[in-house]
């Protein structure tokens, strides 16, 4: 039975299987201070994070209602039972950080917030903000 137990508890630590979200309270608001929806910018562009009852802390620091920013440029939501990749279309803002400087290539652009928690894994229920488009010249 032991066995069982450690075996069972090594697969659900394997990349893959879905991990336990922390409790985010209901109204909890995650939104972009700028840029607005529709905006046309020139680069470089900086995006503000906003966030309303619920507090900001590192990654790998585990606080009740506290998460750090994730940035979603260009991609759809990723799955909210996995921690949040970490590549060119997810910008991870694991240090606390409230805002960023990207570079994008002219054209037409979404940008999303997603708050994850200390191990990246979107809270429950998860915290967004609305997807908003911008275009930049």
């Amino acid at each position: 039975m032991y066995r069982l137990i450690i075996l069972i508890l090594a697969l659900c630590a394997l990349p893959g299987h879905a991990q336990e979200r922390t409790p985010a309270p209901d109204n909890a608001a995650l939104y972009f201070i700028s840029p607005a929806d529709g905006a046309t910018l020139s680069n470089p562009i900086t995006v503000r994070f906003g966030l309303n009852n619920m507090g900001v802390a590192p990654a790998g620091i585990k606080y009740d209602d506290t998460g750090h920013h994730h940035l979603l440029v260009d991609t759809e939501l990723p799955s909210l039972d996995f921690p949040i990749i970490n590549d060119e279309n997810h910008l991870h803002f694991g240090k606390g950080q409230t805002e960023a400087t990207l570079e994008l290539a002219p054209g037409e652009h979404t940008l999303q917030l997603l708050l994850g928690d200390f191990a990246h894994i979107p809270h429950e229920p998860a915290v967004m903000s609305e997807r908003i488009t911008i275009t930049v010249e």
